[in-house]
Parts: structure tokens; sequence; C-alpha cells
């Protein structure tokens, strides 16, 4: 009785270990990096690159859908004003999803954001994005984080 005890609590906690092993992993499938292209004097191109994991997407500037889609958004911190519409390039897939109404659209793989600014008197961007990534089976909770793109370089 007690080697049966034993061997469903060994197997239990290769469970939990493979479980927690999992969660990790799915933590952020999310790569992201950030450059700045010198346009004249003031102005910059910023390109916010991302290389999502195998088998997760972000929704698209325009995802469609019910409305209740998290789609990426940019902002800048004081002294940066924006001189463009935030632009999306990558393979956009427009499909229907089961539990919602119209439908969605969405990015996979590697995606890049474009933006121009006007920076003044600054050795470095600064600001922060939002966005949310989902699979097949779920979407991850909204994830924020700050990024930091020095111009010098």
């Amino acid at each position: 009785m007690k080697r049966i005890a034993g061997a469903i609590l060994l197997f239990c906690s290769l469970i939990a270990t493979n479980a927690i092993a999992q969660q990790k992993k799915i933590e952020d499938p999310a790569h992201w990096s950030y450059e700045a292209k010198k346009i004249n004097a003031d102005e910059y191109e910023l390109t916010f690159k991302l290389k999502l994991d195998d088998g997760w997407h972000i929704w698209s500037l325009n995802p469609g859908g019910d409305g209740y889609e998290i789609v990426p958004s940019f902002s800048f911190d004081r002294g940066i004003s924006e001189k463009s519409k935030l632009a999306e390039i990558g393979y956009a897939k427009t499909v229907e999803m089961e539990g919602m109404d119209n439908k969605v659209t969405y990015l996979s793989g590697n995606v890049i954001y474009q933006q121009v600014v006007a920076v003044k008197g600054k050795d470095k961007i600064t600001g922060e994005h939002e966005y949310q990534v989902c699979n097949d089976n779920l979407c991850l909770p909204p994830k924020k984080l700050k990024f930091e793109i020095d111009l010098a370089k």
C-alpha cells in the first residue's frame, strides 16, 4: 500500500513540476526589440520589432471582432510628439473564431510597428507599450512594458 501511495505522490509531483515549467514557458511568448532611425534634425522613425513564439498571435491594430480585443498601443514620455500614425507590418490573418460575432484579424511570427516622432533636446526616447498575445486556447493577460531607445547610436 505504501508503494502505491509513494508512486501516486511521485506521479503528482511530476505533473505539478511539468505544469509549472509549462506556465513559465508561456509567461511571455513575445520578444521585443527597439530601433530609431534619424530622418532629420528632430524626427526619428521608430521601429518596434516583435518576434512571437510559434502558435501565438497578437491582435491587429484593426482587429474587428466584438470590441474586446486588446490591440497593441504605444505611448511616449513627455517631450516626444507623434508625427505619423502607428503602422503595422506583418502577415495579417482574418478568421472567424468561435464565440465571436464578427471575424477577427491577428498577426503571428514577426511583426513590425513603425511610427515617426519628433524629439527635441533628448538623447533617448522612452515610453511604454501594452499588448496581449493569444494562442488557439487562451489569451494571456495584457502586459505593459517600458522601453528606452538610445538616439546616440
